[in-house]
């Protein structure tokens, strides 16, 4: 049975989800957020009630007990209906989960971490120079036929997920495709979310497989100058290359959550949300550490 990390019980008054609702706040040392990182996240998530701003009746869970649910299943890599029956029931989660996201409220909480991180690190809220690279996940029996493909590259059936982060490796832009899209094509898509987030991107690196057309596109579309990484003709074996394992290691930390390993989302929009969630918490516990 997991503890609170306070008092060491499991049924005291002051770790129930809400005095007089079922359920008890549990710690998951692996998923459970500290009070200190609820500090980070909670004034940026959307006012209790409905999503219109019009009222309603109160949240029924303790928020923060949902979202320990959703970074639960997110480190996990478990199903809704699998979350343990200490937390909210599954359909209450996934509706907060879902109603956030429409709010775009991961992508507010991790852009206010962000800049945090970046302050900490000596540098401006604003970054200038940006990184680029996709990524093809294997789709599970959940994902339909009509939003996934086949990379005959990877020969792997899935999505594809592209990222663009700052030079530090955090995140600034997600778009997620079927796997079949040519990375020049996904580069598009992911340079216009960039361009429509951050005005003052001056600068973005990205591999050999962007070379070409993109190159001259983003230079008339978006004022963008394209540095393109070659590995080098006669590297053999593993190279670092400069600039690129930025975005390789952020998919590293990615992939550090089970939920991320696959692509188990129904829905294109829903697995773009769960990166932003999983980078949230992983970003709020390096600030807090």
């Amino acid at each position: 049975m997991p503890v609170s990390p306070k008092c060491g019980c499991s049924s005291c008054p002051a770790h129930r989800g809400r005095p007089g609702t079922p359920g008890r706040r549990h710690f998951y040392p692996s998923s459970s957020i500290t009070d200190a990182q609820w500090a980070l996240i909670e004034p940026w998530l959307p006012a209790p009630g409905n999503t219109g701003g019009k009222g309603g009746r109160a949240e029924k869970w303790d928020r923060r007990l949902v979202l320990d649910a959703v970074f639960y299943l997110i480190r996990g890599g478990i199903s809704w209906r699998q979350l343990p029956a200490d937390f909210p029931p599954y359909q209450t989660v996934y509706a907060r989960f879902r109603a956030w996201s429409r709010a775009g409220a991961w992508c507010r909480v991790y852009a206010a971490l962000r800049e945090r991180a970046r302050a900490r690190d000596g540098r401006g809220p604003w970054p200038t120079a940006a990184v680029i690279d996709s990524q093809t996940v294997r789709g599970a029996d959940t994902v339909p036929n009509a939003s996934s493909g086949y990379d005959a590259g990877k020969k792997t059936k899935g999505r594809k997920r592209h990222l663009a982060v700052d030079t530090g490796g955090l995140l600034l832009a997600v778009v997620v495709t079927v796997a079949s899209l040519q990375d020049r094509d996904g580069a598009f898509r992911i340079t216009a979310r960039l361009r429509e987030a951050f005005s003052t991107i001056e600068l973005v690196w990205a591999d050999g497989g962007y070379a070409g057309r993109f190159v001259t596109d983003a230079k008339k579309i978006w004022n963008l100058a394209i540095g393109v990484v070659k590995r080098p003709e006669a590297a053999k074996g593993f190279v670092l290359l400069r600039r690129r394992w930025v975005v390789e290691r952020t998919f590293a930390w990615l992939t550090k959550h089970r939920r991320l390993v696959r692509d188990y989302e129904t829905l294109p929009e829903v697995h773009e949300a769960m990166i932003w969630a999983a980078s949230t918490w992983q970003l709020s516990r390096r600030l807090t550490r």
